[in-house]
């Protein structure tokens, strides 16, 4: 499921923005997350490496360049995302076995997870549709679309993170 949103939605902001090679890393970004002091969000280390990508690639300001370059930074989170969406759901069905062994009628956790991503996948795709509609139809469309996406992927990978720590 998440592969499919991720290939369509490179369809719809271009597919020019892999045209160009970038110079890519994630440790911008990841020095960010491991450097943050106590009272620091790990939301303000989001797009550092995107940012960085522009600054070290010929051409990665232009449109094709910031596209490809958020391309990467986006791929990472959802690859992130997903990983964390797993473990949760994983923890959340034993839970609810437990409960469920106990005799409970609590809300199945698992359940109530699903319909989250399911809902907040609808939020993401309809935000960043929105933020497209800004550029009516230019070229920054692209890159603009991109940035939403790294940005909304990135805090529901650390949302679901958090989730995942807590028990």
């Amino acid at each position: 499921m998440w592969k499919f949103l991720t290939a369509s939605v490179f369809a719809a902001v271009g597919a020019t923005a892999s045209a160009q090679e970038v110079t890519f890393s994630m440790d911008a970004t990841l020095n960010c997350l491991s450097t943050l002091s106590e009272n620091q969000s790990p939301r303000s280390c989001i797009s550092h490496s995107a940012n960085a990508c522009m600054e070290d690639t010929p051409g990665g300001w232009s449109t094709v360049g910031m596209g490809a370059c958020l391309n990467k930074e986006y791929e990472y989170w959802d690859a992130r995302l997903n990983t964390a969406y797993i473990h949760v759901r994983d923890m959340r069905r034993k839970t609810d076995k437990e409960l469920a062994d106990i005799g409970s009628s609590a809300p199945k956790q698992a359940d109530a997870l699903l319909a989250m991503q399911r809902a907040w996948i609808a939020y993401r795709d309809a935000s960043c549709a929105y933020e497209r509609s800004h550029w009516g139809g230019g070229t920054g469309g692209g890159p603009a679309t991109l940035s939403c996406l790294v940005y909304l992927t990135a805090e529901q990978a650390l949302y679901l993170e958090a989730d995942s720590i807590v028990e």
